[in-house]
């Protein structure tokens, strides 16, 4: 039986640290189908079109990522693509704790879909998202912490 992942978020930016995490993953998964979501409580400076050639510009070649855009809950995501495992990302301490309880949540929606943590390597571990858009729109220096370069701001 193939084991598939997904690796969901909003990824705006997808990060050197998101990299991270998938290079992780794919030691242990068949597949990983990273999902480009659409979050209500964010709102996203690059477009979804955008986020999604980024993602898959990185991974040409690769014949074990998908990269799609989806909306709605995540494990529904999971189910339609038969996936039993969520990758979710872990930094610091403030994320495990959230993490842990959307895994619970998460569980409790769809028990036949395992939460997988990964954490961070300590030279990412300061690298997020909202790091590199503030740096973006700064106009300083964000290329150490992404795998391409971002729109004129």
């Amino acid at each position: 039986m193939e084991r598939i992942a997904v690796y969901a978020g909003s990824f705006c930016p997808f990060t050197k640290g998101h990299e991270d995490i998938v290079a992780k993953a794919l030691l242990l998964f068949d597949k990983i189908i990273i999902g480009i979501g659409y979050n209500r409580d964010k709102k996203d400076l690059f477009d979804e079109l955008k986020r999604q050639t980024w993602v898959k510009n990185i991974y040409k070649g690769n014949p074990k990522i998908e990269v799609i855009s989806y909306s709605g809950l995540t494990i529904e995501l999971c189910r339609h693509k038969n996936a039993k495992y969520l990758i979710r990302g872990v930094r610091n301490a403030k994320d495990f704790a959230a993490e842990q309880e959307l895994a619970e949540i998460n569980k409790r929606l769809a028990p036949e879909i395992e939460t997988v943590l990964f954490f961070a390597s300590p030279e990412l571990r300061m690298v997020s998202s909202s790091l590199v858009r503030e740096l973006w729109y700064y106009g300083e220096d964000y290329t150490p912490f992404v795998s391409y370069e971002l729109p004129e701001n």
